[in-house]
């Protein structure tokens, strides 16, 4: 069982008799105490949705919740509900979008390495690769001896994620980003 202080973001917990994945941690050190900060954590509850915000001391223990992870791709979009099929046996997954609203600006349908995160059979949740390829949909033009240092430019991606790009990429370049820092790394091949 991990501390508080050990927990990161969209990690499955067993608390108050459900599981709940952590959405949100927020670190504060209280002014006046000798010992230990607080993390507060925004968690959902897999099952009905709700939200619950807790705070925990850094050396208060959690269990983990027991998870299954299945390699997925992303099949289609029906209104709301985002469909994943599993790459081994075709199982159709359905995510609500309220519940992936942070990880679908990362996906498209060429999107490699998705992990469905399941609870039993039921999909709630996934885990993007560290770094996605996806295509500029929109920028400003690119310049004639912009170096690739130079100075950044906002690029809007066909997924509509935002991200500062080097001034000589231009649209409809197809690029790689970190998933976790939000940031641009290289032209994808």
């Amino acid at each position: 069982m991990p501390k508080a202080s050990e927990i990161k973001k969209n990690t499955a917990v067993e608390y108050d008799g459900r599981v709940m994945i952590v959405r949100d941690i927020e670190r504060s050190v209280p002014q006046g105490r000798a010992s230990g900060s607080i993390y507060r954590m925004r968690m959902y509850d897999v099952v009905t949705g709700g939200k619950v915000d807790e705070s925990f001391k850094a050396e208060d223990m959690l269990k983990l919740a027991d998870l299954t992870r299945r390699p997925a791709m992303l099949s289609y979009i029906d209104g709301d509900e985002y469909v994943f099929m599993d790459e081994e046996d075709y199982t159709p997954y359905h995510i609500n979008k309220e519940s992936i609203e942070e990880q679908v600006q990362f996906i498209d349908e060429a999107t490699k390495g998705l992990l469905v995160v399941l609870i039993g059979e039921r999909a709630v949740s996934i885990d993007l690769p560290s770094a996605v390829d996806l295509v500029i949909a929109e920028t400003s033009p690119s310049m004639k001896g912009a170096s690739a240092s130079a100075r950044t430019k906002p690029a809007t991606l066909t997924t509509g994620l935002v991200v500062q790009v080097p001034e000589h990429i231009s649209t409809g370049d197809k690029i790689r980003i970190n998933t976790s820092e939000v940031k641009f790394i290289s032209r994808a091949e």
